[in-house]
């Protein structure tokens, strides 16, 4: 059972939001969105947008992607609401993205509580930079499910959760579209759009304007637009009349480009400030949801807008939060503590309740040393500078390794205490795996499988409600 929902803070969406132009989305973008109730409202002629987006991962990544998701549904329908206008939320999966990395693995809490990470495959190090819907799903995936069969707990939900994974996450089926698939089965009810960056309709609607992104030069010296070339996904530079690629050093002309936009469309990508743009230009777009990173590099976007004619969206941050299960809160009530007290490093809030079972006669004692020392020492000093200012610094060292003796008695006897307290740390760890796993925050770790497994799809609700209490200005 879920006891509560908790936010974190990332600001509320403030500020103006355009009132933005409805109009309608081009037949070729409507094709890249998975059929359902948000591609229906997106077709039914002028409407608006709330757009977010993130790279597909295995078995839908961390739990920020839901949050990024329901975030935009929230405000989609808070706007709709106040203005009377269709606000459709539209969720941009990057399967042109080449970070497979960061898409390759999921983390969840398995049947003790500890964190297990369940890894699709590695991607040599030498290997080109493929985006991801080049990425083929084989008998790998069937390894990762079993891995998640075996990591997750015999919970009532548990057989749910694998069957909406192994219908998205199949053999044969690329990294994206799987990742688009598996979001789609969670939210395309709620009326999400989930929209596939990479497919080739949508390439040939991003096509014009990606094109005219050629002529524009970032700081870094390189054009916004990559193509996939012999290393996979590359940066394109300006080189006279044509253009070469970063890594490989390939030299393509102009009209080559040109050829390839309108043959194999899919082989060009905007790289991360034009990615805004190019959303902009597809969809009637009120404002994009992000984290607190593309909070601070959308607005470098902002030459690109005007380079290439397109109005710029508003940028809210995403909601933020923790899912604290009903088990979890009983230990932190049981040790009046709260999710922050987890942000420490490992082991220092242990210490911490350690500390507090040594004898108060004992604490007091070792405090006395330590001030006795110094006091010592600092006497000792006074009379060393007087004879010979030179041995300050010996002094010094012996006042350090009297206070370091100290401090290893303590730190000893703290690891004794730790030893004899198991009931504790187990909980303790347990409750840190579960808020901040690895000393990350809990939705930048986990994936949603943990918690629908547990608690069934009624978890996506509660975190729902909490969401749209954060789009609720």
């Amino acid at each position: 059972m879920i006891s509560r929902v908790v936010s974190t803070p990332i600001p509320s969406p403030k500020g103006p939001i355009p009132a933005g132009t409805p109009r309608p989305v081009h037949p070729d973008v409507l094709q890249s969105v998975l059929p359902g109730p948000g591609r229906d409202r997106l077709a039914r002629g002028d409407v608006l947008a709330i757009t977010t987006g993130q790279q597909p991962a295995l078995f839908t990544g961390p739990l920020y992607t839901v949050h990024k998701a329901l975030s935009a549904i929230a405000l989609a329908a808070r706007l709709e609401q106040e203005r009377g206008i269709p606000v459709v939320p539209v969720f941009w999966v990057a399967g042109d993205d080449h970070d497979f990395a960061e898409a390759n693995h999921a983390a969840v809490l398995g049947k003790d509580g500890d964190v297990v990470n369940i890894v699709l495959r590695e991607r040599p190090h030498q290997a080109p930079q493929l985006p991801l819907f080049r990425e083929v799903l084989g008998p790998d995936i069937g390894a990762a499910i079993a891995a998640l069969d075996a990591a997750l707990p015999d919970a009532e939900f548990k057989a749910e959760v694998l069957h909406w994974l192994e219908a998205a996450f199949r053999p044969g089926t690329n990294l994206a579209d799987a990742g688009a698939a598996a979001l789609h089965g969670l939210l395309g009810a709620r009326g999400l759009a989930v929209f596939g960056a990479h497919d080739r309709s949508a390439k040939r609607a991003a096509a014009p304007l990606l094109l005219r992104a050629l002529d524009e030069t970032l700081d870094d010296g390189l054009t916004p637009v990559l193509v996939e070339a012999a290393q996979g996904r590359d940066r394109l530079r300006k080189d006279g009349n044509a253009f070469v690629t970063r890594r490989s050093g390939e030299r393509f002309a102009r009209a080559q480009l040109e050829q390839i936009a309108a043959d194999t469309p899919e082989r060009l990508s905007p790289n991360v400030l034009l990615r805004p743009v190019i959303e902009a230009a597809l969809f009637p777009t009120l404002a994009y949801v992000g984290g607190p990173g593309e909070m601070e590099y959308l607005p470098e976007s902002a030459p690109l807008f005007t380079a290439l004619g397109v109005t710029p969206q508003a940028h809210v941050p995403r909601w933020s939060g923790i899912v604290i299960s009903a088990k979890i809160d009983k230990i932190l009530t049981k040790h009046s503590l709260t999710p922050a007290d987890f942000a420490t490093k490992p082991g220092e809030l242990e210490s911490r309740f350690a500390q507090a079972e040594l004898p108060a006669d004992l604490t007091a004692t070792l405090e006395q040393l330590r001030a006795d020392v110094q006091a010592r020492y600092a006497r000792i000093s006074g009379e060393v500078q007087q004879i010979d200012p030179t041995l300050e610094r010996t002094v010094e060292s012996a006042r350090n390794a009297a206070l370091a003796g100290t401090n290893e008695i303590e730190k000893k006897l703290v690891a004794s205490v730790k030893r004899s307290q198991g009931t504790l740390l187990t909980q303790l760890t347990r409750a840190r795996n579960a808020l901040m796993p690895g000393g990350k925050p809990q939705e930048r770790v986990l994936t949603i499988a943990s918690f629908l497994a547990r608690h069934s799809a009624s978890v996506i609700d509660e975190i729902a409600a909490e969401v749209a209490r954060w789009a609720t200005p």
